[in-house]
């Protein structure tokens, strides 16, 4: 089974550390994902409020880069230490959260009432996707499979590519970082495709459960659903950001 998410890749299930607590369930990861989205947004409002009280950038930079470089290392350890997941899915949601406030907060104060339409709009992509998975309207097969990750680890190079350039440059990739059309529709694309990671996400929770999987790896799939919802995230606010800004 292939995955573009990192978190969700084939070897997954492959020597998975046996416990007796039992085994994976679709409610009981349902039920993890909404507690570590709730502990995203609780974080979230902090560096919210922080930036809210001080109008300044610099106030909640730190926690900003420091929220995103700790919620890396602690995504990372989640991936090849997956029976720690348990522990480090909570920590990851609140560190994304603690970024993402920060990150939301200052679009908000560009341009009022983004915010909540890019958690709108996150939310209604998710049920979108999953009734498209559950209805059978969206059928995930190996074209499928390989066709999102072939997109996925497309947009990935050029994001490495346009950040490798900024370092030299200082601007980076322009024409994926102005409000021209193109840079537009490159973000419409993105877009689209981080919607279709929540399809891949889903079929690695029903492969996990048809398989019995251990019960740890319901926070380990909440965990690979909360990287893709966090990138989908930031690529609608990043979307909106140029919309309004014409």
């Amino acid at each position: 089974m292939r995955t573009s998410n990192p978190a969700l890749s084939t070897s997954t299930f492959e020597s998975l550390t046996r416990t007796d607590d039992g085994v994976m369930t679709v409610n009981g990861t349902v039920n993890k994902t909404a507690l570590s989205l709730a502990l995203l947004v609780a974080a979230a409002s902090y560096t919210w409020n922080i930036f809210n009280e001080t109008e300044s950038v610099d106030a909640i930079y730190p926690w900003l880069i420091g929220g995103s470089i700790a919620g890396f290392i602690v995504a990372m350890i989640t991936i090849f230490k997956k029976h720690l997941a348990p522990i480090t899915t909570p920590i990851y949601a609140v560190l994304e959260g603690v970024a993402l406030g920060g990150l939301s907060a200052v679009f908000e104060l560009m341009y009022p009432g983004i915010v909540m339409q890019a958690v709108g709009l996150t939310f209604g992509v998710l049920f979108s996707m999953l009734f498209l998975y559950r209805s059978g309207i969206i059928k995930v097969t190996e074209k499928f499979k390989m066709g999102v990750v072939a997109a996925t680890m497309g947009i990935v190079v050029v994001y490495m590519i346009s950040f490798v350039m900024s370092l030299f440059t200082g601007s980076g990739m322009n024409m994926i970082h102005d409000n021209s059309l193109m840079s537009i529709g490159f973000s419409l694309f993105v877009v689209v495709i981080a919607s279709l990671n929540l399809v891949l996400d889903f079929d690695f929770i029903d492969q996990g459960t048809r398989r019995g999987a251990p019960k740890y790896m319901e926070w380990y799939g909440a965990f690979g659903l909360l990287v893709t919802l966090v990138w989908l995230y930031i690529e609608i606010l990043r979307l909106l950001s140029k919309l309004r800004s014409r």
